[in-house]
């Protein structure tokens, strides 16, 4: 536990707190959810500007509006057809299950809910614990690429290790907090995108580099 903490601790003391998700409601969060796969986040936030200047960003307007409405606002976030249609699926579940109600989500069990979601067609793993953690304050700790790289390059995970894999060492090793899985994933992607990048990494500036052997060799005690 006390390997990933520090880990934790170096970064926030690094970079800050992050302030993540940076939305003005819940149901901002779900579509920004759902809208960042496969794409940057200033993309996604110019579709959500096309969307609230649209006076779209509702539940039950996007459920009302054609699909094709739909792709033609959120154009800037890419794959605008397929997450269109990914935005109807979730609004379908939405409001058949929960009556386009967000405290009814809210209220709903972590576990039930993510089960729920990963039955919605175009919903994985990485977006429905973005949408459990982020949306509805859920403790539920989300693995993204940024978290494989990081974390294999530091030794900790294997380059194949899963989804669930992943999930898990983070679960077991740290507290069950939303604030802390929240603050945690937002400074791996700031560290990622900053240090650890995909190509030609900054390792020397790195703030965890005095962290790679230690840390592999106490966490598989």
């Amino acid at each position: 536990m006390k390997d990933l903490e520090l880990i934790y601790h170096k970064l926030y003391s690094h970079f800050g707190p992050q302030c993540w998700w940076p939305a003005k409601s819940r149901f901002e969060v779900i579509v920004g959810a759902i809208l960042t796969q496969n794409t940057n986040w200033q993309n996604v936030e110019k579709a959500i500007i096309n969307l609230k200047r649209a006076k779209a960003l509702n539940a039950q307007k996007l459920y009302s509006m054609p699909k094709e409405k739909i792709a033609r606002l959120i154009q800037p976030s890419g794959f605008f057809n397929i997450k269109s249609v990914r935005l109807k699926e979730f609004l379908r579940f939405f409001f058949e299950n929960y009556n386009g109600d967000i405290r009814r989500l809210v209220k709903q069990d972590g576990l039930i809910l993510r089960k729920e979601l990963l039955l919605v067609k175009g919903i994985g793993p990485e977006t429905a614990d973005s949408i459990i953690l982020y949306a509805l304050d859920k403790p539920v700790f989300v693995v993204d690429a940024y978290t494989r790289r990081v974390f294999s390059r530091h030794k900790i995970i294997t380059q194949d290790a899963g989804y669930d894999e992943v999930q898990n060492l983070f679960s077991k090793k740290l507290k069950n907090e939303v604030k802390l899985f929240n603050e945690y994933h937002a400074l791996i992607v700031r560290l990622a995108k900053v240090y650890c990048l995909k190509n030609n990494p900054k390792c020397d500036l790195c703030p965890i580099k005095n962290r790679r052997d230690q840390a592999a060799s106490n966490l598989k005690d």
